[in-house]
C-alpha cells in the first residue's frame, strides 16, 4: 500500500512537467505563415491564450486561423489590454504553422491597424523570431 501511494504521489509531482509542450512538438520552424484578416473571436485562457482571424484570399475563401499566444498572464505583461484585441478588428499576423492542423499556429508578431505591433506573442521561450 505505501508502495502504491509513494508511486501517485510521484506521478503528481512530476505529471505538471510533462503536460507543457515545447514549440517543436506543436509547431514547425520551416513553416512560416503571416497574413491579414479580421479577428471574430479572443479567448483570455490559460494556459495559452488563442485569437483567431479570418483571412480571406483573393478568391474570396475565408480561412480561419487559430493563433496560440502566451498565456494571459505575459501577454499583459507584455502591453497588451483586452482592449487591443477585439473582434471585429483587421489585423496582420505572423507565426509558425502548426505540425499537425494547417490552420493553427503559434504567433510570433500581431500588428493592430493602427500600427501598434505586438511581438514574442507565443511567450515560448525555444520559438524562433518571425522575419
Amino acid at each position: 500500500m505505501r508502495a502504491w501511494a509513494l508511486g501517485i504521489g510521484l506521478w503528481a509531482l512530476t505529471a505538471p512537467l510533462a503536460a507543457h509542450h515545447s514549440f517543436e512538438v506543436e509547431y514547425d520552424a520551416r513553416k512560416p505563415i503571416e497574413g491579414t484578416g479580421v479577428i471574430s473571436k479572443v479567448e483570455w485562457t490559460n494556459p495559452h491564450m488563442r485569437v483567431y482571424i479570418d483571412v480571406t484570399d483573393e478568391k474570396g475563401v475565408v480561412t480561419s486561423w487559430n493563433l496560440e499566444l502566451g498565456s494571459p498572464n505575459s501577454v499583459l505583461r507584455r502591453g497588451w489590454t483586452r482592449a487591443d484585441l477585439k473582434v471585429g478588428d483587421n489585423v496582420s499576423f505572423k507565426g509558425y504553422g502548426g505540425r499537425k492542423i494547417l490552420t493553427r499556429a503559434v504567433a510570433d508578431s500581431i500588428t493592430l491597424s493602427d500600427g501598434r505591433a505586438f511581438t514574442g506573442a507565443s511567450g515560448a521561450p525555444d520559438a524562433p523570431r518571425a522575419q
